[in-house]
C-alpha cells in the first residue's frame, strides 16, 4: 500500500467535456449488427488476437484522434456479445487499423487470455469490464470491480491478470491483477451521489491493478452527464483507506475468470 501511495488521493480519470482536446476517459464504441470487419496489424502480434475486428473508421479513440497517450479503442458488438480492444490504435487509409496490441473477448464465457499474454491493457485483462459507466451510476449501483493504475508495479501478475509490465522484482510493489478494496469502515455519507455509487462499488467489489500510470486513477467512460465536481469528491479518499484482498480462494480455475460464491 505504501508503494502505491498511502497518502495519494483517488482520482476519477473520466468525466464530461474535454481535456487537452479529447474526451475525459476511455470511450466505448458500440457497433450495429453487420458491422464490417477490417484488418488490424499489430506491433506485438505474437500476443494479439489476429481478428479481423469490426472497427469503424470513426471509432472513438481515447484522448481523441490527435492523442499522444495510450489511444485505446474499445468496440462493443452486442449482436455477437463480443468486446474488441486495441492499444495504441491508429486508423490507416482504406479502413484498416494498426495497433500496439489487441484482444478479443467473448462476453458469454469466462476464459482468460493465454498465460503471459498482454491485451490492450498491461495486465492482460479486458478494459471494458472495469470501466465505470454513467448508465451504471444512474441506476444506482456498479456490479463489478473497477480498473485502476499504479505508478510502479513489479514483474509479476496474480489471478485473474495474465501479464506483467515491469522489470522490478521488488516485493513491496503491486503485481498486476492485485485487488484492493475500500475499507468497510470508510464512511461514504459525505460524498455526492455520483461519487457515492463509485465508492460503494469499491467497498463491495474493489479495484484491480490493470496498468502502470498515475496512482489510484479510476478508469471510466466519458459521458456528457457526468458531474465533474461530484467525481472530484472521490479525491477525499486516499490509499490509506484501502486494503489488499487475497482472492485466491475465489478462483475456480487459473484459466477462468469464474469465481466461487
Amino acid at each position: 500500500m505504501a508503494s502505491i501511495g498511502a497518502s495519494a488521493a483517488v482520482h476519477a480519470d473520466f468525466g464530461s467535456g474535454t481535456w487537452d482536446g479529447g474526451p475525459i476517459g476511455i470511450p466505448v464504441t458500440t457497433v450495429p449488427a453487420g458491422q464490417a470487419t477490417v484488418r488490424v496489424s499489430f506491433q506485438y502480434a505474437d500476443e494479439s488476437d489476429p481478428g479481423p475486428y469490426p472497427v469503424p473508421a470513426n471509432a472513438a479513440i481515447e484522448g481523441g484522434p490527435s492523442s499522444t497517450g495510450d489511444r485505446h479503442v474499445i468496440v462493443y458488438d452486442p449482436a455477437h456479445c463480443r468486446d474488441y480492444e486495441l492499444f495504441a490504435a491508429r486508423p490507416l487509409s482504406g479502413g484498416a487499423w494498426q495497433a500496439g496490441s489487441g484482444a478479443v473477448y467473448d462476453l458469454r464465457g469466462n476464459r482468460l487470455r493465454t498465460a503471459g499474454w498482454t491485451s490492450a491493457d498491461a495486465a492482460g485483462l479486458p478494459i471494458l469490464a472495469g470501466l465505470v459507466r454513467y448508465q451504471e451510476v444512474a441506476a444506482g449501483h456498479i456490479d463489478h470491480a473497477i480498473r485502476i493504475t499504479v505508478s510502479h508495479s513489479r514483474n509479476s501478475y496474480v489471478w485473474p491478470a495474465r501479464h506483467a509490465a515491469s522489470d522490478s522484482s521488488d516485493a513491496s510493489l503491486p503485481a498486476m491483477g492485485l485487488r484492493l478494496r475500500l475499507k468497510a469502515s470508510v464512511s461514504l455519507a459525505g460524498l455526492p451521489a455520483q461519487a457515492r455509487v463509485v465508492a460503494r462499488a469499491m467497498q463491495q467489489y474493489g479495484v484491480i491493478v490493470a496498468d502502470n500510470g498515475s496512482p489510484w486513477y479510476l478508469s471510466g467512460a466519458p459521458d456528457s452527464r457526468w458531474d465533474n465536481d461530484a467525481l472530484h469528491a472521490l479525491g477525499t479518499l486516499t490509499g490509506s483507506d484501502f486494503e489488499v484482498v487475497n482472492t485466491s480462494g475465489l478462483m475456480v480455475s487459473p484459466n477462468s475468470a469464474q469465481v466461487r460464491h
